[in-house]
């Protein structure tokens, strides 16, 4: 008989939007904390995962869905003008709408009202993400060096300069600050749309971070919090 498959933990992350989310898994060392639904909070579920330095994340891409079956798509790594098929690629338009991420694990922390909490850091998923499956990360089995990674390796290394003044630097919580960095320096930008003098909008946690770029240098022209007057100016 078919099983409905269903969420058993939530992920709050500092990604409000899909602009900004990092590409894969472990490039920013952003922090996340896995919420588990009333169902599965039990301490008993997680007993022994302590010992595990990273975890699989099976979740949902939540805002990527699809009515209709597209074989072909348009990798980002490709400057979006190749195509090649969904399953060679990492694309959120699947089939079944079924991502996989690997974090690193740093704390199980025993909440009164929701139970074991996992805080995890590398997380690459919108705020809210629903969480089918945990697993442990097994270095023996799971690491292979030796992997050839395809036409995703072409851009694997590329950074870009990013300036940002100290004035608008401090305005981020000081635990932010690295995080923040990270995200910019791997370039935001679809590689569709990327055009010298517009400004574009990042929201990370409660910030919205506003830039732009030129010659291959991003420069941060604006920090504002999300729940302050000057953001409702800006987005109204």
């Amino acid at each position: 008989m078919a099983r409905t498959i269903e969420a058993v933990a939530h992920i709050r992350t500092p990604y409000p939007e899909k602009f900004g989310i990092p590409r894969q898994s472990g490039l920013v060392a952003a922090e996340s904390e896995i919420i588990f639904t009333p169902k599965y909070r039990s301490a008993d579920a997680v007993r022994g995962i302590e010992e595990f330095s990273h975890l699989w994340l099976l979740w949902e891409f939540s805002e990527a869905k699809q009515d209709a079956f597209v074989p072909l798509v348009f990798p980002p790594r490709l400057g979006g003008k190749e195509k090649r098929g969904v399953f060679a690629t990492r694309s959120p338009f699947r089939p079944n709408s079924i991502g996989l991420s690997s974090v690193r694990l740093l704390e199980v922390r025993q909440d009164t009202g929701l139970g074991p909490v996992l805080r995890v850091q590398g997380a690459d998923l919108l705020d809210g993400t629903p969480i089918f499956d945990i697993k442990p990360y097994l270095p023996y089995t799971d690491a292979h060096p030796e992997a050839a990674g395809g036409f995703g390796q072409r851009h694997s290394g590329d950074v870009i300069r990013v300036e940002f003044p100290e004035e608008l630097l401090k305005r981020l919580p000081e635990e932010l600050r690295d995080p923040v960095l990270e995200l910019l320096a791997q370039d935001p930008r679809a590689a569709y749309h990327r055009q010298r003098e517009y400004e574009y909008g990042m929201a990370f946690g409660d910030y919205d971070i506003g830039f732009t770029v030129q010659d291959e240098v991003l420069f941060v022209r604006s920090v504002t919090r999300r729940d302050s007057e000057d953001f409702r100016k800006i987005k109204g």
